[in-house]
């Protein structure tokens, strides 16, 4: 296999990996009826796969380097499917938020090497090209799972669901073992000192900062949103089919916005006008999503859904490009994706059980605009302060 292809496929690990998040959604109305599930635990075991991310994702940035990135990846596929394996035989909620965790921590080694290994493979002028893909692998495997999952669960059952997820990713480990080219005996600097140097570096300069806490507020409000429409539309009576493709629907635009984001950066837009645009979108796509002056207007609620995920899509795809530019140094770029990962997972794991807790004080998810309207405006802020980051760094000589 060509080096090239070989990047492919890193990015195709990088899809089932997001995978194992997506499959939750779609099983979270079986899950309430079957094991008892309350909304604020839905949103809890929606964000127990943060867990790990938020803890220790920026070690596993440094400790990727130690395991070898490829290697890294094929273990982190392995624990992903140890974990869905032992989910299908789960009888209660305690075992299932114990096994998403550690679903989360396999994730992480499929997810913070994969940048690093991808710019090994590849040719520096296709690397922009390359990461923009992969800036994509989170919409299309979470969208992909709130396809297929709407039609599979009720005919198969949920614990067949994990079990498939199971059997994908340890298919999926024994593929990038045997086609991406070997990792190097060893990485200098990888461990010990050098690393300690590395983190506090990175950790003592403002760029990480600015673009990890921009990330953690456009996540947490993105996966709360899209992870809880099914169970939104099935208490609306949505169900088969359509509940699959609206759901599923709302996630894959989001790749769009991804992409989108690498095109407008290259045609010379500055980063801090596709994040205004992105949390301006975000905020308005929102607010007619759950407002109740458009209660009885669905298609407009569903517009509004597509509004928030799809233009949304230019936050993470900006930022991705802003986490190799304000890294404080070539070594650092690794560490920096991982701190960026660590605050955006953090997003993700406080977001759905603050909306959940919102909605059931509520009684309804009309509240949910306050929460992401107010994420947004912090983001424009913190966007605002990157971007003048930018230009000084641009300015010096």
């Amino acid at each position: 296999m060509t080096a090239h292809r070989a990047a492919w496929l890193v990015v195709l690990a990088g899809g089932v990996a997001a995978l194992q998040v997506g499959k939750l959604p779609p099983a979270l109305p079986v899950l309430q009826a079957e094991l008892g599930l309350t909304l604020v635990q839905s949103g809890f075991l929606l964000s127990m796969v943060q867990l790990a991310g938020m803890s220790l994702a920026v070690f596993m940035g440094l400790l990727a380097d130690g395991l070898g990135l490829k290697r890294s990846m094929v273990r982190g596929l392995c624990l992903l499917a140890l974990a869905s394996g032992l989910g299908a035989f789960a009888t209660s909620v305690t075992t299932l938020l114990a096994l998403r965790a550690v679903e989360g921590l396999g994730f992480l080694l499929v997810a913070l090497p994969a940048p690093a290994l991808i710019r090994r493979l590849v040719l520096p002028a296709q690397l922009p090209g390359m990461l923009g893909v992969w800036g994509a692998y989170m919409p299309t495997g979470t969208a992909l799972a709130l396809l297929v999952g709407p039609l599979f669960i009720p005919a198969w059952g949920w614990s067949a669901w994990w079990a498939v997820f199971a059997a994908l990713s340890l298919g999926m480990a024994a593929w990038l073992w045997r086609s991406v080219p070997d990792d190097p005996s060893a990485y200098a600097g990888a461990t010990g000192p050098a690393a300690g140097q590395r983190l506090r570096r990175t950790l003592s300069a403002p760029g990480p900062w600015l673009v990890a806490l921009t990330f953690g507020m456009y996540s947490g409000q993105w996966l709360a949103v899209v992870g809880f429409l099914p169970s939104i539309y099935t208490a609306a009576g949505v169900s088969g089919v359509l509940l699959g493709v609206l759901t599923a629907l709302a996630a894959a635009v989001n790749v769009l916005g991804n992409l989108a984001s690498g095109r407008l950066l290259q045609r010379g837009w500055a980063p801090r006008a596709t994040l205004w645009l992105g949390f301006g979108a975000m905020a308005l796509g929102s607010t007619l999503a759950f407002a109740p002056f458009t209660d009885t207007l669905p298609w407009l609620r569903f517009a509004g859904v597509l509004l928030f995920s799809g233009m949304g899509g230019l936050v993470p795809g900006t930022l991705f490009s802003l986490a190799v530019r304000l890294a404080p140094g070539e070594a650092q770029v690794t560490t920096t994706v991982g701190w960026v990962q660590q605050l955006s997972a953090l997003g993700q794991f406080v977001g759905p059980p603050v909306v959940a807790a919102v909605a059931a004080r509520a009684g309804g998810w009309q509240l949910t605009p306050l929460i992401t309207v107010g994420c947004c405006a912090v983001g424009a802020v913190l966007a605002w302060m990157a971007g003048r980051l930018t230009s000084q760094a641009q300015s010096r000589p």
